[in-house]
């Protein structure tokens, strides 16, 4: 415990694994613990560093603990992103939530910078400072304190110190809630990391999230669906398709097995867990025309980001995917899986964002939602997901 200038008497806490909810591995680093949403034995089957930005990016990981500190603080060393000829990315937002309710949000400055040139395919990390995050005016009662992490910017943990001891939180008796998906369930451009739809389903629902949305990442790889397959959860839920189109990484001879394949890895491990398959969201230049998917350069320029689809409608009679082959495919292949799997159910994720809100509220960058779309779906699946005859309906405090 040491005194500082301003009359607080901190105490810091060793930041372990009991501290952190939605993280998969812990890595010590020299300046502190990065959290990983991918095990290591996962991170070394896959040399693509857009996984390896993504995974490492705290989306739905938090530290949480009880105690009567009215002032905490967190050092951190975020890594910023910076893409060549656009304007500056806001930085990520720290949520403090205490018992639940949001209590806070803050930003850390400093830290590294990974510069993208989207035009030369490169990237530069320079390095920067450790910066310090604090949440003051707390109420002084026992509490249970959350601090979750920016869920779109990378960071290592290096320091907690609280003015009152703190303890781990114990089992709350909650159901836990895996959930896989691509950029949109990773966050991407939600107002802060408890107000991306996955966050706010669970929060409606009463259950724990461990988010393994991985942006521009859910590509149907094995090592994932072994991740899934050995994390304990109570309930799981996948949301496939959109990633496959915008990489063209597959045809559809190729994608209906490798579902079936993640399928198969994933009940290795939870044999009987209720399991939601959910199709891609509305997304208008890519229902009938398959990737790859390109960034307009020149809107970037402009400090606008604009995708859009450059394959041919025409290659689909050769294989090539669409989101509504790939709805089609998916419904296909759990309604056949069900039959001797009644655990097994699907949602056609227009459900949670079809034409209507497409009219109502457009993609801004014609393929991620933003911040009222993000909570239009968190609302959407809770409703459909955990009520009603939803495939975790009942399972849920």
């Amino acid at each position: 415990m040491h005194t500082t200038d301003d009359g607080h008497r901190w105490t810091t806490t060793p930041i372990t694994a009991d501290l952190l909810r939605g993280a998969l591995d812990l890595e010590r680093t020299a300046h502190g613990i990065l959290p990983h949403r991918l095990p290591a034995r996962a991170r070394a089957q896959c040399a693509d560093p857009q996984l390896a930005m993504v995974e490492a990016q705290p989306s739905g990981v938090r530290l949480v603990f009880r105690t009567r500190a009215t002032a905490v603080e967190l050092d951190t060393l975020p890594t910023k992103r910076l893409y060549a000829g656009a304007p500056p990315r806001p930085d990520g937002v720290y949520d403090l939530l205490v018992d639940g309710v949001l209590a806070d949000q803050a930003v850390v400055s400093g830290g590294k910078v990974q510069v993208v040139d989207m035009g030369a395919g490169t990237t530069e990390l320079r390095p920067g400072p450790v910066g310090t995050l604090r949440f003051t005016g707390l109420p002084g009662h026992e509490k249970d304190v959350e601090i979750w992490l920016p869920h779109n910017e990378t960071t290592e943990l290096v320091a907690l110190r609280t003015d009152a001891p703190l303890t781990a939180v114990s089992d709350r008796g909650r159901k836990v809630w895996l959930h896989h998906g691509s950029s949109i369930s990773h966050g991407s451009d939600a107002a802060s990391p408890t107000a991306i739809w996955p966050a706010l389903a669970a929060a409606l629902a009463g259950v724990e999230l461990v988010n393994l949305g991985l942006g521009g990442s859910a590509l149907l790889d094995p090592f994932t669906a072994r991740a899934v397959r050995d994390t304990p959860a109570d309930l799981i839920s996948l949301k496939l398709g959109i990633n496959v189109v915008n990489a063209d990484l597959m045809r559809l001879r190729a994608f209906g097995p490798a579902v079936h394949g993640f399928l198969d890895t994933v009940r290795e491990g939870h044999p009987t867990a209720p399991l939601l398959v959910v199709s891609p969201i509305l997304c208008p230049i890519h229902e009938d025309t398959p990737g790859p998917t390109a960034m307009d350069l020149s809107a970037l320029g402009e400090g606008r980001l604009v995708f859009s689809a450059t394959g041919d409608p025409a290659e689909r009679a050769s294989g090539k995917l669409t989101l509504s082959v790939i709805r089609d495919e998916l419904a296909r292949i759990v309604a056949e899986r069900a039959a001797d799997d009644p655990h097994l159910h699907y949602l056609d994720g227009r459900a949670l964002y079809g034409e209507a809100d497409a009219a109502e509220l457009p993609l801004p960058d014609r393929l991620h939602p933003d911040a009222a779309t993000h909570r239009r779906i968190g609302e959407r699946f809770a409703t459909l997901a955990f009520t009603g005859d939803g495939a975790f309906a009942g399972n849920a405090p």
